[in-house]
């Protein structure tokens, strides 16, 4: 696949196949993500790949976890603490087009929770990827892991596989350190769930707008 059409073409996934990833897959995918840039190579990133028993044994503690009212605490700030425009706006929007299209009303809280909670199951993908860096590491890290972790989902739609990213999963860093014994030193960055996608699924039907390039651009010649 062109690299442009893969950067057109990746969504986040939300419902998956029950259908394996090999381990062969995953290590060809990260072997070709390594490459990404880094500072002075400094190669920041950490992956976890959990899947089978620990897979469900993890999501399972994290999702009871959400459901009884533990809202976690990730290990750094994700969002803005005060939401200003445009962004306020663009975050109203991409909520209310996944709940319109599958017509979660309001009002309908129960409904609400559960497909919020799929995000602790990694949306029942195969496989969870988490991505850590070390707690020592600065800013910079986190721009080096982002781009890593772009690699990572651009070389999943090489093998015909699809990803979504998930910030959601740092929030029980708490939960997911412990449980399997990794990462107490390290920052926990975000998750990722990696399988093949349900194209039936009317949470896939969707994807949300992106800004036209004049409206973040600016040439100076």
């Amino acid at each position: 696949m062109h690299v442009l059409k893969a950067i057109e073409q990746r969504k986040s996934i939300r419902a998956f196949l029950d259908k394996p990833v090999s381990e062969e897959q995953i290590n060809t995918l990260l072997d070709a993500a390594r490459y990404a840039p880094s500072g002075v190579n400094t190669q920041p990133w950490s992956v976890v790949v959990v899947s089978g028993e620990s897979k469900t044994n993890l999501q399972t503690k994290i999702e009871r976890a959400f459901r009884s009212g533990d809202k976690g605490k990730r290990d750094y700030q994700y969002y803005p603490i005060e939401w200003k425009e445009p962004y306020k706006t663009r975050r109203k929007e991409c909520g209310l087009l996944m709940y319109s299209t599958l017509d979660i009303k309001r009002e309908d809280k129960e409904r609400q929770m559960d497909q919020w909670a799929a995000n602790y199951r990694a949306f029942d993908a195969p496989v969870m990827l988490l991505f850590f860096m070390d707690s020592g590491m600065q800013s910079g890290s986190f721009m080096d892991c982002g781009m890593f972790i772009q690699s990572v989902m651009l070389g999943a739609l090489d093998l015909g596989l699809s990803t979504c990213p998930q910030a959601a999963l740092a929030d029980y860093q708490h939960i997911i350190k412990p449980e399997l014994d990794f990462g107490h030193d390290k920052i926990l960055l975000c998750g990722m769930a990696l399988g093949y996608e349900d194209t039936e699924a009317l949470v896939n039907s969707y994807r949300t707008p992106r800004e036209e390039v004049g409206s973040f651009t600016e040439y100076f010649r």
